[in-house]
C-alpha cells in the first residue's frame, strides 16, 4: 500500500509576530515535521544558512524558475522575491511527509488555490506595541526598514480571516502549545471564527 499523503501546514504572520521562532520550536518537538524551504532573492541575514533557512538565488535565476512554472507560489515582498519550489512540496506530500511552509498572506492565497487541502494558520502579535518592540529588538534591520515593516504589518494582519486558524502570540509557550494542537488535529478552539478573537483584531487594525 502507498503511504497516505502528507499534510501541508501554511503558516503566515506579520513580520515580528514570532512566526519563525514558533515554527522552529514546534519542529524540535515534532521531528517528523519537515520544513518546506523557500527560494528568495534577498541576501541572507547573518544567522541564515543556504539550504537550511532559504535557497538564496539571484534575481535572474528566480525569474527563469518562475517562467518555467517551478514555483507553487511566488510573490514580491519588501523589494525581494520569494517562491515555494513546486517539486519539493509535491514529492514530500506524495511520500506521506507532513510539511510546514512559512509564508506571507499573498503566497498563502496562491497555495490555497493550488492545494485546497492545505491547512492555513495565521499568527498575530498581542498588540501593536509588542510588534514594534519585537521588530526593534531584532537588530538585523535598519530603522527605516523597521518603520516600513510596521506600516505594512497592519495591511498583512487585515488578511487574518483568510486562514482556518489564528494564534495570538502573547505568551510563547502557550502559542507553541496552540500550534501543536492544530497540527495534532485538536485546534477547534483556535478557529479564526471564534468570537473572542475579535477584540484583539480590532485593537491591532
Amino acid at each position: 500500500m502507498s503511504a497516505a499523503p502528507g499534510k501541508l501546514y501554511v503558516i503566515a504572520a506579520p513580520s515580528g509576530a514570532g512566526k519563525t521562532s514558533l515554527v522552529r520550536a514546534l519542529m524540535q518537538q515534532l521531528p517528523a515535521l519537515k520544513f518546506s524551504i523557500s527560494c528568495t532573492t534577498r541576501p541572507p541575514r547573518p544567522n541564515e544558512v543556504h539550504g537550511r533557512d532559504y535557497f538564496f538565488v539571484e534575481s535572474g535565476a528566480f525569474e527563469r524558475m518562475a517562467e518555467r512554472g517551478e514555483f507553487l507560489e511566488h510573490a514580491r515582498v519588501f523589494d525581494h522575491h520569494y517562491g515555494t519550489p513546486r517539486a519539493q512540496v509535491e514529492q514530500a506530500l506524495a511520500a506521506g511527509r507532513d510539511l510546514v511552509l512559512e509564508i506571507d498572506w499573498q503566497g498563502a492565497r496562491q497555495i490555497r488555490l493550488a492545494m485546497p487541502g492545505a491547512i492555513g494558520i495565521f499568527i498575530l502579535p498581542p498588540s501593536r506595541a509588542a510588534l514594534q518592540e519585537r521588530l526593534s529588538g531584532r537588530q538585523t534591520d535598519s530603522p527605516a526598514v523597521i518603520a516600513r515593516r510596521l506600516r505594512d504589518a497592519v495591511a498583512d494582519m487585515s488578511h487574518w480571516e483568510e486562514f482556518q486558524y489564528v494564534i495570538v502570540n502573547d505568551d510563547f509557550d502557550r502559542a507553541l502549545a496552540d500550534l501543536g494542537a492544530i497540527v495534532a488535529g485538536q485546534g477547534q478552539a483556535l478557529v479564526a471564527t471564534r468570537p473572542q478573537l475579535q477584540p484583539v483584531v480590532t485593537a491591532l487594525l
